[in-house]
């Protein structure tokens, strides 16, 4: 019998090699031969160069609509699986834009407006992932027993999903993408559907920013993706809404775990200080979100949005504004075993700092996504979690010689001096 087992194992392996073979010189593969590969790595039987030969064949060749259906299936099925009953919602960001920390205020925005949101967020593959920064507030490595528990008594929990075998595969894979810091297109759209299948989401928003220095570099290729997400969502009967934008410029000022997370709080908190593109871009999200749950609510929420908010931005504008979404998202760090009495000033970052300062007058033109992503990684991030950059000056802003362009912060020398240097050989502004 164990002469059996070792058999089957061998020949699953093999199946899975084949498969890899095929799809690297541009075939197509059936069903079958997507689960094969899906399977051995999930069991982690392919080892990392095997893993990133397939990651890189779906770099290089792409794949069909159908294959995508299939790879998406594979990771679900290789994985556990949550259910909830009625609505249940969901957003996510393509990433790629520093700084773009939407997720902890969309969350307790829609949980605040009685929907369930629970919300199962992946580590960085470049700067800093939702994980990361919500592993500040409150651990993020949970039992499935505790999750649906909590999802059942508060409506929301913001968690990583890698912990209890939710789509193992794509976590396996993402670990293989890090260094080189790359995700093809197609592999954006199976993480972030997997996952939300998995996790039981009916109702999807997905934030599509694209611009020069991020991974969509183009609307044209933005407008591809778009129809990949509608297409994966009608077989899995999601509804969907993809929302593409234009995206210049990190969202916020803080880059990196503790600075991202803190520009959230700021926003939650409604200080005097909070960066306004965060607010306006997780208020779109949210309000996209809660509009898309309120078609398949009932007449009485539709009619008393309509007579009290307008629409659901106002609604959910309305929820931040007073607090609910603050309140809520307390709930979600106490519940998951955090602190809630944290708040914004509470966030140190890391005590070895340099201030990159202006050579001359000038105004900001563009900052590169890229190279800010560099920097902070040379800075340390995600690892040391205050480890990062805070952009004291943005696009647009006028800049004296000698203020203050940015701000790195490190947790140690070491890495302080390869951001100096990083900084130097990697400019992240370019002026006017």
């Amino acid at each position: 019998m164990i002469k059996v087992k070792g058999f089957e194992k061998q020949i699953s392996q093999q199946n899975a090699l084949s498969a890899i073979r095929k799809k690297l010189v541009g075939k197509t593969l059936n069903y079958k031969e997507i689960f094969s590969i899906m399977d051995q790595i999930a069991k982690q039987r392919l080892g990392e160069v095997l893993t990133t030969y397939f990651a890189a064949s779906g770099y290089t060749q792409g794949f069909t609509n159908q294959e995508l259906y299939f790879l998406t299936k594979a990771m679900i099925e290789t994985g556990e699986k949550l259910h909830f009953k009625g609505i249940v919602a969901d957003k996510h960001s393509i990433g790629g834009v520093p700084g773009n920390r939407t997720t902890l205020i969309v969350v307790p925005i829609i949980a605040a407006a009685g929907f369930l949101i629970p919300k199962s967020s992946s580590r960085a593959i470049t700067t800093s992932g939702t994980a990361d920064d919500m592993e500040i507030l409150a651990p993020v490595i949970l039992p499935k027993e505790k999750i649906l528990k909590i999802v059942k008594k508060i409506k929301a929990c913001i968690v990583w999903g890698g912990n209890f075998n939710i789509a193992p595969a794509d976590d396996l894979i993402i670990n293989v993408e890090k260094e080189l810091m790359f995700e093809s297109f197609d592999k954006i759209i199976l993480s972030i559907m997997a996952k939300k299948v998995a996790f039981g989401a009916n109702h999807v928003v997905i934030d599509l920013p694209y611009g020069q220095t991020l991974k969509v570099t183009h609307l044209k290729d933005a407008e591809i993706l778009k129809n990949k997400f509608e297409y994966i969502a009608k077989k899995f009967n999601i509804k969907i809404r993809v929302l593409i934008h234009r995206t210049d410029e990190p969202v916020g000022r803080g880059i990196g775990p503790i600075l991202e997370t803190k520009d959230a709080l700021k926003v939650l908190e409604q200080t005097p200080d909070k960066p306004l593109d965060l607010e306006i871009r997780s208020l779109t999200l949210a309000g996209n979100l809660l509009e898309l749950c309120l078609k398949d609510s009932g007449q009485k929420l539709q009619g008393s949005v309509r007579e009290n908010f307008g629409d659901c931005i106002g609604w959910a504008t309305k929820i931040l504004q007073d607090g609910s979404a603050l309140k809520k998202m307390k709930e979600i760090i106490f519940e998951q075993g955090g602190n809630p009495n944290i708040n914004s000033n509470k966030l140190i970052p890391g005590e070895f700092t340099y201030k990159f300062n202006a050579e001359k007058n000038c105004v900001i033109k563009d900052i590169d996504s890229k190279n800010l992503t560099l920097l902070v990684k040379a800075l340390g991030a995600p690892l040391q979690k205050g480890s990062g950059v805070f952009l004291d000056k943005k696009e647009g802003e006028k800049v004296e010689k000698g203020e203050t362009l940015c701000t790195l912060y490190s947790e140690n020398v070491y890495n302080l001096r390869n951001g100096k240097k990083t900084i130097q050989e990697f400019p992240i502004f370019s002026f006017y």
